[in-house]
């Protein structure tokens, strides 16, 4: 299966292919890139996978140099991203050269920054291994690392050249992470495609890759990327409606940066926030009731949280918002329901309402 990204200038392909990932040589070669490539993953990631990546870009023609970083939102640094430069410049990579990322979100995302400002610039090819990645990090060409007092706040947009997706990586995926990825699924489900989420709710079980069946799965990564594909091909860098794919996320990456991006991760904080952005959308009269309850089973059946940790309290909380990259003119950005399918972006959601909020999800 093939999705266009279609930007006027960056336009790319998705790639979704079973055993795609042995192919992945044979799959650059149309780019015309360098023969450098830089292979960026992180340990375990590369144990499962990176001795067949390898092998793959190496019967290619290219050379590959790897380079591993710690597991976890916790190392996603500047800090880091010095390292990554440092194997680039040992290794004499030129602005023909590629950065490859193996690996979930917080691999994409700084061998995205990496790519972006090497060299002012150099070619960039993403290899989610994690549903998350699949369905959501990988797409978009947000790229960037965390600052101690925010999520992602120092960052580029850096479109790859190719996304390549293997559902079969999901195989050795743990639960936990896979639930998360599941958040970003749901996220779609509410803001764009009913008929994705009605599809959800059909399905038995939800919380492990090996309770749903493969044309399940192939609907959930199709409809996703999609989503994702089409919003990003209508705004490449946020400048509206791509706001709409932060549903979760205000309130979520203020839940994870506050618990030190280490109980919850990025799929288990969104979960949270979309029950929390649902009690706003409820206490301004925007959705229904029986939407917001739809909303919330189908994450409780995923697995997935629905409760802000009872020690975070309000004032913590608001205190995040304010350093939340979607702050426009000093007002917090929301992205509320409608209904199941549509969402509304809103910069009028007052403080009251914010804790009320808080205090019916705790």
């Amino acid at each position: 299966m093939q999705i266009r990204v279609d930007l006027p200038q960056n336009a790319y392909d998705i790639a979704i292919a079973s055993g795609g990932l042995d192919k992945i040589g044979e799959q650059l070669q149309p780019l015309k890139l360098g023969k450098k490539v830089l292979l960026v993953s992180n340990a375990a990631i590369f144990k499962h996978y990176g001795e067949r990546t390898q092998k793959s870009l190496e019967n290619a023609g290219f050379e590959v140099i790897s380079h591993l970083i710690p597991p976890g939102e916790r190392y996603k640094t500047l800090k880091s991203i010095q390292k990554i430069y440092d194997t680039a410049l040992k290794h004499h990579l030129e602005r023909s050269a590629t950065f490859m990322a193996l690996g979930g979100g917080v691999v994409g995302d700084m061998t995205g920054f990496a790519a972006s400002s090497w060299l002012r610039g150099v070619n960039f090819v993403q290899v989610p291994t994690s549903l998350l990645a699949m369905v959501d990090a990988a797409i978009g060409g947000k790229t960037g690392v965390n600052h101690p007092q925010g999520k992602n706040l120092i960052g580029a947009f850096y479109q790859p050249k190719l996304v390549a997706i293997d559902p079969l990586v999901l195989k050795t995926l743990h639960p936990r992470e896979f639930r998360a990825g599941m958040a970003e699924v749901i996220k779609y489900g509410i803001i764009w495609d009913a008929d994705l989420f009605d599809r959800l709710e059909a399905a038995k079980r939800l919380n492990s890759y090996y309770f749903i069946d493969k044309e399940l799965l192939e609907t959930i990564l199709l409809r996703s990327c999609q989503a994702k594909a089409e919003v990003v091909s209508q705004d490449e860098k946020e400048a509206g409606l791509r706001a709409i794919l932060n549903y979760g996320h205000t309130i979520g990456h203020a839940v994870e940066s506050l618990t030190g991006y280490r109980s919850i991760n990025h799929g288990e904080a969104v979960a949270i926030g979309m029950v929390a952005a649902g009690e706003i959308a409820l206490k301004l009269g925007m959705w229904s009731d029986r939407d917001a309850e739809r909303q919330n089973a189908l994450i409780e059946k995923t697995g997935l949280p629905t409760k802000i940790p009872a020690d975070l309290d309000a004032d913590a909380i608001l205190e995040a918002l304010k350093s939340d990259k979607k702050v426009k003119d000093g007002k917090v950005r929301f992205i509320l329901p409608d209904r199941i399918g549509a969402v509304t972006i809103s910069d009028r959601v007052g403080e009251e309402e914010i804790r009320s909020a808080i205090a019916n999800c705790q």
